[in-house]
């Protein structure tokens, strides 16, 4: 079935202070209401004064993504009410907007790399929070939390061009790579990006899911809507144009209220700023847009020799693709490429770490040493992996763990001590060997490695136990 998906992705820019205040926009772990001001909460009289800074960020943002920037830009007043929008509307831009017509390259199911239209990219300010005493549909009140409010956002909009749940989840994490390689943004934060989904079926209405805020939310609430959907036409019934909200716990969408159009909003120039001229800063901002992952990644393959999907994994983070270079320019390139990739990557993903928390207990100096203690044959890969991972938990120096927990590669003869006792405890495993199981060897240089407590190298165990077993 034909399935249609558009995005309004929010993302909170990383400036100081708000959009059109100098509340301070460092409000996680604060107590509610406590970051706010007469601007921000739309008290009468309190007039709202431009952040340069976040419209600098705007248009490096449209920029990265391609975009053809607009000469001037235009807040407007998006006119609704809602108990977290103190003022009664939201400030944002309407028919003067940052830029139009830009493009993301997301690869996703095998397919060649596709490109994801941008329809748009524009700023506006975030309201308030609202904070549900159980689930939306359930909760007997809610509280507001204004210190979000009056947080500069860039909205990146997307054509209806994704195909399916898991590309739009793609395409969000590119869309994120991208903007921490600008350093616009940190995606680590709460609340940092929140999403819009758009879907449509053939032969149904299209339904908007609101305020998703994680990735995995996204893809859970697309499938779910294509479900749901699937299901009224297949009844016969109609899917109707609404908004509806992901309800995270259950991993359910529910109806919020009748879809609004673009003139229920009632838009007009906001009266207190005036127009803002951007073509003259457009060159400028450009010199100081970095080089971003797609480049980054060619140049790896070029430069490096590296595999598509190592160059993939290494660039997708900036913290990684930096750690790598600080690798490779002083030990073996795909050596370093393969074990931050492959080895590191996967510590941290078992963790639920980013590179920015792990490089406060792992410098790539230290990477340097552990690759140079496998390379002399001081450790085994599984001596390797083993200071890591102490690293990672406890931190410490490579060579500190080394001696502390004995994980120097061992002599020749306890080698063959260990294989001996392996081959007397295991001699079920030695004849299924001799009769051609060759899983069988697995697991005997398992036991021998194990035995020696990862100090033995597998590869020259392999070779012992082959040789012991055929004479």
């Amino acid at each position: 079935m034909d399935v249609k998906i558009g995005l309004e992705c929010h993302a909170q820019l990383l400036t100081q202070s708000k959009l059109f205040c100098s509340c301070s926009t460092d409000y996680h772990n604060a107590e509610p209401n406590t970051h706010v001001c007469a601007t921000c909460l739309g008290l009468p009289g309190a007039l709202p004064v431009v952040n340069e800074r976040a419209i600098r960020y705007g248009i490096k943002v449209a920029l990265a993504l391609g975009c053809t920037i607009q000469p001037r830009v235009i807040f407007y007043r998006k006119n609704y009410y809602y108990p977290d929008l103190p003022r009664g509307f939201q400030i944002t831009q309407y028919e003067f907007p940052i830029a139009f017509n830009g493009l993301v390259r997301v690869e996703s199911d095998g397919e060649k790399e596709r490109e994801i239209r941008i329809k748009r990219v524009h700023m506006e300010e975030d309201p308030g929070r609202l904070v549900y005493r159980g689930t939306i549909d359930t909760a007997t009140y809610s509280l507001v939390d204004y210190n979000r409010s009056g947080i500069p956002l860039v909205e990146i909009v997307t054509e209806p061009d994704l195909k399916s749940p898991k590309e739009a989840r793609i395409f969000l994490g590119k869309l994120r790579s991208i903007l921490e390689y600008l350093s616009v943004f940190d995606g680590d934060l709460e609340g940092a990006m929140r999403v819009d989904a758009n879907i449509s079926l053939k032969g149904g209405e299209r339904a908007e899911v609101k305020n998703i805020s994680s990735y995995k939310g996204v893809e859970k609430a697309l499938s779910f809507e294509i479900t749901r959907q699937k299901n009224l036409l297949r009844r016969g019934l109609t899917v109707q144009q609404e908004t509806r909200h992901y309800d995270e716990t259950r991993g359910v969408t529910l109806s919020l209220r009748t879809k609004e159009f673009e003139h229920d909003y009632r838009y007009f120039p906001e009266p207190d700023l005036v127009p803002i001229r951007i073509s003259n800063r457009i060159e400028e901002i450009r010199r100081e847009i970095p080089e971003l992952p797609d480049e980054k990644k060619l140049r790896f393959i070029a430069q490096y020799s590296l595999t598509m999907e190592h160059a993939n994994a290494l660039t997708f983070d900036r913290h990684i693709a930096d750690f790598y270079e600080s690798v490779a320019s002083k030990i073996y390139p795909k050596l370093s490429a393969t074990w931050i990739a492959d080895v590191l990557k996967g510590e941290l993903n078992y963790r639920a770490i980013s590179m920015r928390e792990a490089s406060k207990r792992i410098l790539p100096d230290d990477f340097v040493a552990i690759l140079r203690y496998l390379k002399k044959g001081v450790i085994t890969e599984r001596g390797a992996t083993a200071i890591i991972r102490e690293m990672l938990d406890h931190g410490g120096k490579p060579e500190e763990i080394l001696t502390r927990k004995g994980l120097a590669r061992i002599g020749s003869e306890v080698i063959e001590e260990a294989i001996q006792a392996v081959i007397e405890e295991n001699e079920a495993a030695v004849k299924d060997y001799q009769a051609g199981k060759s899983e069988a060897l697995n697991f005997l240089v398992g036991q021998v490695v194990k035995h020696t407590e990862g100090t033995a190298d597998p590869k020259e165990v392999r070779r012992r136990l082959e040789e012991k077993m055929k004479a």
